[in-house]
């Protein structure tokens, strides 16, 4: 089975500042209509039906839902899903947090999750992996792509909160470019997945604050939403 991923970038699309162009986040203040024509674009520039992409309200928790079709809106207080289904896209938006794509080749099973701070922290990746092998994954076929996000040399937050993350996701901790407290979370999610049994696992090192081709809410405040996106390939597509 091919799996594919997509990870957009802010060129090419409909919205107006500050959300130009290619904003995908339908609850950030964008104009819906612009929205609704990046969101179409994306899927006629993947090839799908542009009802074959599948949203989630993400909500920073660590519910994982499996999903076996369309979705005519997005899955409610999600921040992961799972599918079986080929030619499904699973969509995770981004501006700073861990877009998430996994998949099991061998099983035909694919995820995307969403892992902020406070996601990550609650194990949103742990309850994505549950899905998984409860659709038919093992974990040590599993193979992760952590998306772009905020690096740790850009994420500073009080010691207090440095220290409670890496309690409940080590390997967090780290020290900001200035040497103050900061978290790289993909370090964290990067050890989480190798101590459940992932093996095969790759990072994308672009960070969001870094790069002004993405997106990014601690550089800009008010600003659009990269997406990650992955699906299996029907067996028929060209």
């Amino acid at each position: 089975m091919r799996i594919r991923r997509v990870v957009t970038t802010r060129a090419g699309g409909s919205s107006r500042p500050p959300y130009e162009s290619f904003n995908l986040g339908a609850g950030v203040g964008d104009d819906p209509a612009a929205v609704a024509a990046n969101r179409n674009r994306l899927a006629d520039e993947l090839g799908l039906g542009r009802d074959r992409l599948v949203w989630m309200e993400q909500v920073h928790g660590r519910n994982a839902e499996i999903v076996d079709g369309p979705r005519p809106t997005a899955v409610e207080a999600t921040d992961a899903l799972v599918t079986t289904e080929p030619g499904l896209a699973l969509v995770a938006l981004c501006a700073d947090c861990v877009p998430v794509l996994l998949a099991d080749p061998a099983a035909g099973v694919v995820g995307a999750a969403h892992a902020g701070r406070v996601g990550a922290r609650i194990g949103v990746l742990l309850a994505t992996l549950r899905a998984m092998t409860e659709a038919g994954a093992a974990l040590d076929r599993i193979e992760v792509l952590l998306g772009p996000s905020v690096c740790g040399a850009c994420y500073e937050v009080p010691v207090a909160m440095q220290t409670d993350v890496e309690r409940h996701l080590p390997g967090s901790a780290c020290r900001t470019r200035g040497g103050t407290p900061g978290l790289d979370l993909r370090a964290g999610l990067w050890r989480q997945l190798a101590d459940a049994g992932v093996a095969k696992i790759g990072v994308d090192p672009r960070c969001t604050v870094e790069d002004p081709t993405l997106f990014s809410h601690r550089r800009e405040g008010t600003t659009g939403r990269l997406a990650a996106v992955t699906w299996l390939e029907r067996s028929d597509a060209a």
